[in-house]
């Protein structure tokens, strides 16, 4: 069965980014000389080593390899009105994605094989516009920093000696800020909720056998039961430490936010408006009920 989906065309970052991620990237821009510091002393280097770590050890995506996939990626962009950045396949245990763009070079995004193999074709290409959020919002600089942050952690267990305990804290609170962001963009490319939380549950306890027993609805009461524990001064004090090193916000909290944004005017007024300056038309996908 085909589902219409409107293309938005002339989508600016500002018309979905997170209020968390606008407070947090301020805060960022805010300390002199770190967006030239990141570009000048770890911008050529950092492309020069996952570029040749991609071309090495991944499979490039094209109209000749892995098809689907590029298709999916290619009405992603056109949806959020952005240019297609290349794709890679990695072969890799952890489900995971991300993506590396420095401003003004060419920007690129990876798939692990075990996160594709967990997921309907409507779950990748959340997960895809959910990197492509991070372009639509500029995220590149200041996202390569933390992903080289990352890499070292595994790299050099002691990589917190390398830089202000202060700056880490910062780094890792702005990446879970912007990614409530990117997980709008997904909502925005796919135009269905269930699909992005879908993602998000199997991402908290999903594997290719288990993923089709799992129940969205529970997860969602499971995230409502989350923001109860709200509820005591203990709570909020445990909750602040389970969060303080991660990456990305709890899943269950990914999936509330756009369980709430999904339901709001801002939302649906970005569709509205969209197919006005469309004179009514609308983008046309091929997708399967699942």
């Amino acid at each position: 069965m085909e589902i219409l989906k409107t293309a938005l065309i002339g989508l600016k970052a500002d018309d979905f980014r997170h209020p968390m991620d606008l407070q947090a990237t301020t805060a960022l821009k805010q300390l002199p000389g770190l967006d030239l510091a990141v570009r000048g002393l770890l911008g050529n280097l950092a492309e020069q080593f996952f570029y040749l770590n991609n071309i090495a050890s991944s499979i490039l995506v094209s109209e000749r390899q892995l098809p689907h996939l590029h298709k999916l990626l290619l009405e992603a962009c056109q949806i959020l009105d952005l240019e297609p950045p290349e794709l890679y396949v990695q072969q890799n245990p952890v489900p995971n994605a991300y993506t590396f763009a420095m401003r003004g070079k060419q920007p690129f995004m990876v798939l692990h094989t075990s996160l594709i193999e967990m997921l309907t074709p409507e779950e990748i290409q959340a997960v895809m516009a959910h990197e492509l959020g991070h372009l639509k919002c500029e995220h590149g600089v200041y996202l390569t920093l933390v992903n080289i942050m990352v890499l070292a952690a595994g790299l050099l267990p002691d990589w917190g000696g390398m830089l202000a305990q202060s700056l880490q804290v910062q780094m890792l609170e702005w990446l879970r800020c912007a990614e409530f962001s990117c997980d709008r963009a997904a909502l925005l490319a796919t135009q269905k909720p269930e699909v992005v939380m879908s993602v998000l549950m199997k991402l908290a306890g999903g594997s290719p056998s288990l993923a089709p027993q799992l129940n969205l609805d529970a997860f969602i009461d499971q995230a409502r039961a989350y923001d109860a524990v709200d509820n005591s001064e203990l709570g909020q004090m445990l909750k602040s430490a389970q969060i303080a090193q991660l990456t990305h916000p709890l899943p269950v909290l990914r999936a509330r936010e756009i369980d709430r944004w999904s339901s709001s005017g801002a939302y649906q007024d970005l569709l509205s408006k969209s197919k006005i300056s469309n004179n009514g038309e609308v983008n046309q996908g091929g997708w399967r009920n699942w």
